[in-house]
């Protein structure tokens, strides 16, 4: 059987999902032995920063499968595992959470706990680019199309449970995930409110269904707009990288976040939690010593956590260090002209537990190099904050526009991560865009409050009022751009 969803709640597309349960009552009523004292207090701080931090994707993946779904599905906006639910309108101006104004996304948790789950999508029609990926519950990725190719054919994948023996059908191409719960993201392009109906059709054309279910139920209609996700960044240049707004509705009240809740538990809650998940989610073989770290602290996968009252100092400090390694820029981010991204590492981390940890907090969803890459920037050449007061110039030399196989966007947010709310006639520049050349074939961008006038508007992207955030995304970017031979010229003060 098919099974598709109605939105009922904006949620932050379902990695980082609102509307759920508190985690106060699932890390209630904890007992065990407590760990070995360290006569070095600073090592025993150490280790559990580095515990933390080794654990932290798959805490907060636990937190948003939990209010994605819940235990039955049964709060506003949440929907049943191995369901598949879509965003059918653009973000409105003034949402929350750097949402992409040029992409549709349809998500779903699949739970492969008893048996694979099949995912088949639909061809991408003629000039259409979507991307298809799945992350284990440790934010790695399983599988992405647009690695291969921006405009993928017609795809059958399914997702096998780790030390499965049985058969899949013909043709069915077999993703092994090595954890109970992946998370599915299928971004859709959409070139305006007005190309939402044909976007749509791709939608209702995508199916997800465990191996042994039948088929044929149709889609059921979903609601208008939920927040992007993997779409969080902000400029690390300015130190105001983003803490996980994107999952929040567009609402009155805004929720935290799933990355945002995981960083506000204490040490027993948090490690209690990251010992439940570790049953569903076993680390790698290279993960070994990590997990010897938190055996000595005494989470281990399953059992209950307790430390020792006298422990609450060190845990606090360690925990504290934790936080602010997962606020720091990684070393390994390339940074030019002002710019900051990401390219090698990420999707497939190794060993990399602080780049993995940091995106998980700061841009979860991140995927591989080959299928996207998103430069932020908050300051200009002269290294002060962008403000929508001044005017602002990208001079991309010619044939130096941004290099992808699928397309390029530009969008600027607010410094809280908020669209403009005021009326413009964009809310994004783009590869679609009908850009006026210079005499050399260079091509000036102009960012600015205030319009440009008629003669520059064809290049024009609004600014917010007051500081904002420019993000770049490259969507199936060329080498070049994730390895940073290329990077985006950088933001002029006129």
């Amino acid at each position: 059987m098919k099974i598709n969803r109605r939105w009922t709640f904006p949620l932050h597309a379902a990695l980082w999902m609102a509307a759920g349960l508190s985690s106060a009552a699932m890390l209630a009523g904890c007992a065990t032995k407590a760990p070995e004292s360290k006569s070095n207090g600073g090592w025993l701080k150490d280790q559990v920063a580095d515990a933390y931090t080794f654990g932290f994707p798959l805490v907060a993946s636990d937190l948003a499968r939990e209010r994605a779904a819940g235990g039955d599905a049964s709060r506003p906006g949440q929907a049943p595992l191995n369901t598949l639910r879509h965003a059918t309108a653009l973000p409105p101006v003034g949402a929350p959470g750097y949402p992409s104004v040029d992409t549709l996304e349809s998500t779903a948790w699949l739970d492969l706990q008893s048996e694979p789950v099949i995912v088949s999508l639909p061809a991408a029609p003629r000039g259409r680019f979507y991307d298809a990926r799945a992350f284990d519950a440790w934010t790695n990725v399983l599988y992405s199309s647009a690695d291969r190719t921006p405009f993928p054919k017609a795809q059958t994948i399914a997702f096998v449970p780790a030390g499965w023996k049985g058969t899949l059908p013909a043709g069915v191409q077999r993703v092994d995930a090595p954890t109970r719960y992946v998370w599915l993201s299928i971004r859709v392009r959409v070139n305006g409110v007005r190309d939402v109906r044909e976007a749509r059709k791709l939608q209702t054309a995508m199916r997800v269904e465990t191996l042994s279910s039948a088929k044929g139920a149709g889609p059921d209609a979903s609601p208008a707009w939920a927040p992007g996700s993997a779409s969080g960044a902000a400029p690390a240049v300015s130190g105001a990288w983003p803490t996980g707004a994107a999952d929040r509705p567009a609402t009155a009240t805004a929720l935290a976040s799933p990355p945002e809740q995981a960083e506000a538990l204490d040490a027993t809650a948090y490690f209690t939690r990251l010992a439940r998940a570790l049953d569903d989610s076993p680390p790698a073989a290279d993960d070994a010593h990590a997990m010897s770290q938190l055996a000595d602290l005494g989470v281990k996968p399953g059992e209950p956590v307790q430390f020792r009252k006298g422990d609450a100092p060190l845990l606090a400090s360690g925990l504290a260090d934790a936080r602010e390694r997962l606020a720091t820029i990684p070393s390994n981010a390339l940074t030019k002209n002002g710019w900051t991204w990401f390219g090698e590492g990420v999707g497939n981390y190794g060993s990399d537990y602080t780049l993995r940890a940091f995106l998980a907090r700061r841009q979860p969803g991140t995927g591989t190099k080959e299928s996207e890459v998103k430069p932020v920037a908050g300051v200009d050449s002269d290294d002060h904050p962008l403000n929508g007061a001044n005017s602002y110039v990208l001079h991309f030399e010619p044939n130096q526009l941004p290099p992808v196989r699928g397309f390029w966007t530009l969008t600027a947010y607010t410094k809280d991560g908020a669209l403009v709310d005021s009326k413009v006639p964009r809310l994004s520049i783009s590869d679609r865009d009908k850009l006026r050349k210079n005499r050399d074939g260079s091509v000036d961008v102009i960012v600015s409050e205030s319009s440009p006038g008629k003669a520059r508007a064809s290049n024009w992207l609004p600014a917010p009022e007051g500081d904002f955030v420019l993000m770049m995304r490259l969507y199936a970017p060329k080498p070049q751009a994730s390895d940073g031979t290329w990077a985006p010229p950088a933001v002029q003060r006129q």
